[in-house]
């Protein structure tokens, strides 16, 4: 089974980013892209609903070797 040319790491709660781009690494993937998402939380004050921010989820693109 042959791997695909692209394949997205996730940088997930409690890891690095030095982790993720050594198991891109390992896995014979080289980081060509990083994308930042945000990450909104939904808090209920005085009876309205309002969208704070949260955090971000960082994610890395790679391109088979």
């Amino acid at each position: 089974m042959t791997k695909p040319k692209k394949k997205r790491f996730e940088v997930t709660e409690g890891e690095t980013i030095d982790t993720v781009l050594n198991q891109m690494q390992k896995e014979g993937y080289t980081p060509v892209r990083r994308m930042e998402e945000p990450v909104f939380k939904e808090k209920e004050e005085n009876g309205t609903i309002q969208v704070i921010p949260y955090g971000r989820k960082i994610i890395f693109e790679g391109k088979l070797r």
